[in-house]
């Protein structure tokens, strides 16, 4: 397939490799990466440990910039990380030594309006009124992972990267985070790419299912996944399109194409 030229991509990669050099050795993470992300799609890209993408998320982020090809962000080169794509990592990254109201408020700009009305009303997206004053350590796992979350998304940008945010958590929270994140994207409507190796996560967030394969990571094919809302892990739709990705995860990869999503 060829890329389209229609005007709706938020994200456009075109001919993406990326190789690591250490010393004498030479790792090529991803190879002639081609995807086409549209406004307000819900993306995941599920692959095996070490299949590159990470390292694909961290350069839409702008947090790897040395690379072959082209990434663009709404028809810009990615060049540095920007408030417009907030990242989410597995670990909270939290600074200790400030409350919830503290680490959202570090994150934005000095010269944001009404402030504290913008905390409020993030806090309340994710289900943490009322812990504005909390510190980390006095916060569950899930509930710092949402305070990493109401982070992001204080400064309302416009993709959110998620790389294995759930990752760390219990299987319960993992479940309550999941259904708090779908819900977020379903209210946003912001572009969301999430980075798994949980299928069942993969098809229980995702709109659109990248399936990677590794060594070097290339795209071996999309899945539309069309299940409404809310979706139910215990039916047999959802059953049979998890069946259809693990066939794809575990089969022979395939020469690489260019998809639009």
């Amino acid at each position: 397939m060829e890329l389209d030229a229609g005007g709706d991509s938020h994200i456009i990669i075109e001919g993406l490799s990326k190789t690591f050099t250490s010393g004498n050795v030479r790792v090529e993470a991803l190879s002639k990466i081609s995807l086409r992300v549209r406004k307000g799609a819900f993306v995941s890209i599920i692959g095996a440990s070490g299949c590159g993408k990470s390292t694909l998320l961290r350069i839409i982020g702008g947090l790897e910039t040395e690379y072959e090809g082209t990434v663009l962000f709404d028809g810009k080169p990615i060049r540095a990380p920007s408030r417009g794509r907030g990242f989410i990592f597995q670990d909270n990254r939290l600074l200790p030594w400030l409350t919830v109201e503290g680490n959202i408020k570090f994150s934005l700009k000095h010269d944001e309006p009404d402030m504290r009305e913008v905390i409020r009303r993030t806090l309340e997206k994710v289900s943490l009124s009322g812990f504005e004053k909390a510190y980390p350590h006095q916060l569950s796992g899930g509930m710092a992972q949402r305070v990493s979350i109401a982070r992001a998304l204080a400064n309302q940008p416009q993709a959110l990267l998620l790389d294995e945010p759930f990752g760390a958590l219990d299987a319960i929270t993992k479940i309550k985070m999941q259904e708090e994140m779908r819900s977020i994207w379903e209210s946003e409507r912001i572009t969301m790419i999430l980075v798994t190796h949980d299928i069942d996560e993969a098809v229980y967030l995702g709109e659109e299912i990248v399936v990677m394969g590794n060594q070097p990571g290339t795209i071996r094919n999309i899945y539309h996944n069309d299940l409404p809302s809310p979706r139910n892990r215990l039916s047999a739709e959802f059953t049979r399109q998890k069946e259809h990705i693990y066939k794809e995860f575990f089969a022979t990869a395939q020469t690489p194409f260019v998809y639009s999503i």
